[in-house]
């Protein structure tokens, strides 16, 4: 069993702290992290954000992959409508190299309309874009030259090079949380990444069977978005308290009006953990919920978030020991 970490680096206004500096402590927490063996680092991605959200995740998982020797590193995941595909492969492509293999690409279609709209795309258009993309992708990373005439794109005899170092590709990883998501990762993707969800799970083996695919070939990166560990969880949970409703409720406005719903907004912080949006537990009760979630779904990797937005990172790192030292052998 592999653990792994994701993060968004985002920047509060409010923090007192300059993006320089937080950006640059996040890549320090993911150097420390995998000397403590978690095994992956994985970036999201969103655009025109007020706290510097990262916008761009290959550039940043690049930065990691250059300090770091063993973790798997990529997005989770890019918004790829947004993305020229043959310019993705290439960078991909020089990303796989410069980490020497460890490159995880994570793929979804994204919710914003300013996201679409600040680059002059249409949202409507976002399922269609994302399935010519990854056709287009596949092919350069498996060394075909290829001409592509789709509804989006025109691609005319485009080859790779450099090529990346796995083969025949570097995983694509579809994550979503409808059907079209389990349909498009089954039959684009090598895997399907998000938050763990047993119903998810089938119906993404259901759709691995509809497209003539053993079901027992799913492949899975996922976890819960926020388990923290601590030997003193009321403590912690009044420490993040604050920083974890921001996250949430920066995340609810976006969610407004848009075809992603998956929470409403937090009022109060102990609604974190009746609503069971976050886990501040003890070593224990972590391990036996991984346990519990490695029952109904077999994982790869189990990631959970790094920090939330303007925490101090002192904590974070103590949590980080804590869950290496008394959580990660139960599983080895």
């Amino acid at each position: 069993m592999r653990f792994g970490l994701t993060t968004d680096f985002r920047n509060p206004p409010d923090s007192g702290k300059s993006s320089v500096q937080v950006y640059a402590e996040i890549i320090e927490a993911l150097v420390f992290a995998e000397s403590l063996g978690f095994e992956g680092a994985y970036i999201f991605e969103h655009h025109f954000a007020e706290d510097d959200y990262v916008s761009s995740p290959l550039i940043a998982a690049a930065a990691i992959a250059a300090r770091t020797q063993r973790m798997r590193i990529g997005p989770d995941i890019t918004i790829l409508p947004l993305y020229n595909p043959v310019k993705a492969a290439e960078d991909g492509a020089v990303l796989d190299l410069i980490s020497n293999g460890r490159l995880d690409f994570g793929v979804g279609l994204g919710y914003r309309p300013e996201e679409f709209a600040g680059y002059g795309l249409q949202i409507k258009d976002k399922s269609s874009r994302a399935d010519e993309a990854l056709q287009i992708l596949r092919r350069l990373w498996q060394g075909d030259i290829v001409t592509f005439h789709g509804k989006h794109f025109d691609v005319e005899q485009a080859r790779l090079s450099p090529r990346p170092v796995q083969k025949p590709n570097p995983p694509i990883w579809v994550g979503g949380f409808s059907r079209g998501a389990a349909r498009r990762a089954a039959r684009y993707g090598d895997g399907y990444i998000g938050p763990t969800s047993k119903s998810m799970y089938d119906l993404y083996r259901e759709q691995l069977r509809l497209a003539g695919k053993s079901a027992a070939s799913a492949r899975v990166i996922g976890g819960d978005l926020w388990l923290v560990v601590s030997e003193d969880p009321d403590r912690t949970f009044a420490a993040y308290a604050p920083h974890l409703m921001y996250w949430f409720n920066s995340y609810w406005k976006w969610f407004e009006g848009t075809d992603t719903q998956p929470w409403s907004r937090i009022d109060q912080p102990e609604e974190l953990r009746s609503r069971h949006l976050v886990n501040v537990v003890t070593p224990e009760a972590a391990t036996a919920l991984i346990r519990h979630r490695m029952s109904e779904v077999p994982l790869e990797m189990y990631t959970m978030m790094l920090s939330p937005p303007g925490i101090q990172m002192k904590l974070v790192m103590e949590s980080l020991e804590l869950f290496a030292h008394k959580v990660m052998p139960n599983f080895r």
